[in-house]
């Protein structure tokens, strides 16, 4: 691969005598990984019913290598959200991050979500996970993958880091920061990545990075846990971006991330104060591990008094159709009816502690349940894949052997038994959509944005 003049020359100074070896990495097939959806399977199960060769990766408990010969974008497995797919070294952040059941989390720079999906997958359905991507046409396809994953506990919001911030100071118990960088990490494994790094360098990102910094250091609580990462190697985006960091705010020490074998320490002598605390980050080069390049620090706040108070959102009281509550019945939950909110005729189920969110720029606030038409409620896809099958009354499940999985993910009618009504279509036990039964034939009702191509 030809590098940029600059790059390569700073390269060769970083890495001394490695530098052949890194380069020869970039002649190689870069490498493919899943990551498992816990919210949804265990591990130990998927691997029971998967249908690739997998190998672990190392530093990602549910992460796992594939061959380039198959595609798992492909497999019914993939469309219940049994999995993400994502580059292995990408798993390294949202991995490491120690988020807890009943967190309040943020992930600033979200789309397309491959973080967001295992941040969600942590948090099981309780807590907050706010999704932000400043770009609104990146945030829908950081929804879908949310609304695939089943996410029930979620607001994804489009917003510049400085609306964040005045929106949620001292809010979050733990923040991923993906920051935009440089990519020199992904070389190897997008090539359009080298031309835009002879476009832009590395200076336009560090000024993006300390502006993010600058707000989310305001948004996390005493006592939270800040993970920065970037997919590039530059020391003025890394090293130097955690001198920054830990200027804006005293209260902020950097904590020891585990080593796995192929993993590098962050580099004193790259940090601008020489700072030796710098080794407790990770780098992550691609000549030394089966994936491209990452850097990742995790930051603890000490502990002290919250400084905001908490304006919390609070809907409407409404009085839903009988046809909604009839449907809404149908479902084992144990429905908060002061956490139902209507937007004109579409109905969401809100998180259980939600702040208040009016004036943002809002793609998804909560889990959205469907909508209000004619005398009847259509349920949404969202709302399949947060169920489980056994949590609604009329669900029919087909081995993924059966031809008739594959026919209603492309959108046909199939024949089915069962019972008349809206059914819960699934597969092995897994949620898919909804269909409408009659005498036998069911009415597909899958998302027609999301049919098998």
């Amino acid at each position: 691969m030809k590098l940029p003049e600059r790059f390569e020359l700073r390269m060769k100074e970083m890495l001394g005598e490695e530098f052949p070896e890194y380069q020869e990495s970039l002649d190689t097939p870069s490498f493919h990984g899943l990551r498992v959806n816990t919210g949804k399977i265990s591990v130990e199960e998927f691997l029971r019913i998967s249908p690739f060769s997998l190998k672990p990766v190392p530093w990602c408990s549910n992460g796992f290598y594939y061959e380039d010969t198959v595609q798992p974008a492909k497999h019914p497995y993939y469309f219940a959200g049994l999995y993400y797919i994502q580059e292995p070294s990408a798993m390294t952040p949202a991995s490491v991050i120690p988020v807890e059941e009943g967190d309040r989390v943020l992930d600033i720079c979200a789309a397309p979500g491959g973080k967001s999906t295992e941040l969600a997958a942590k948090l099981n359905g309780t807590g907050l996970l706010v999704s932000n991507d400043i770009s609104n046409s990146r945030a829908k396809a950081l929804l879908k993958n949310l609304e695939l994953f089943g996410v029930p506990n979620m607001l994804v919001v489009s917003e510049p880091s400085n609306v964040i911030a005045d929106y949620f100071q001292g809010f979050f118990d733990k923040i991923l920061i993906d920051a935009p960088c440089s990519g020199e990490g992904m070389f190897r494994k997008a090539n359009t990545m080298v031309k835009a790094w002879e476009s832009n360098g590395v200076e336009m990102f560090v000024n993006l990075q300390q502006s993010i910094l600058r707000e989310m250091v305001k948004c996390l609580r005493p006592g939270g846990t800040l993970v920065y990462s970037t997919c590039t190697f530059s020391p003025e985006e890394n090293e130097q971006a955690m001198d920054y960091l830990l200027e804006l705010d005293s209260d902020l020490e950097l904590v020891e991330l585990p080593m796995y074998e192929g993993f590098d320490k962050g580099h004193p002598e790259w940090s601008l104060t020489k700072n030796p605390e710098v080794q407790k980050c990770r780098r992550l080069w691609p000549h030394h591990i089966q994936g491209e390049g990452h850097f990742v620090a995790m930051l603890h706040k000490k502990e002290g008094m919250d400084g905001h108070g908490v304006n919390w959102y609070r809907p409407t009281k409404i009085k839903l159709p009988e046809e909604v509550l009839k449907f809404l019945n149908g479902i084992h939950w144990d429905w908060d009816m002061s956490r139902m909110e209507l937007q004109k005729e579409r109905l969401y189920y809100l998180p259980k502690e939600m702040p208040n969110i009016k004036g943002l720029r809002l793609l998804r606030n909560g889990l959205f349940l469907g909508e209000l038409k004619k005398n009847r409620f259509e349920p949404s896809q969202s709302l399949a894949m947060a169920l489980r099958m056994e949590e609604y009354e009329n669900a029919i499940s087909l081995p993924v052997s059966d031809e008739r999985v594959l026919r209603y993910l492309k959108g046909e009618t199939i024949e089915l038994e069962g019972r008349n009504g809206m059914v819960l279509f699934g597969v092995d036990g897994f949620p898919l959509g909804w269909g409408k039964l009659a005498n036998g034939t069911l009415k597909n009702k899958y998302l027609a944005g999301w049919r098998w191509q």
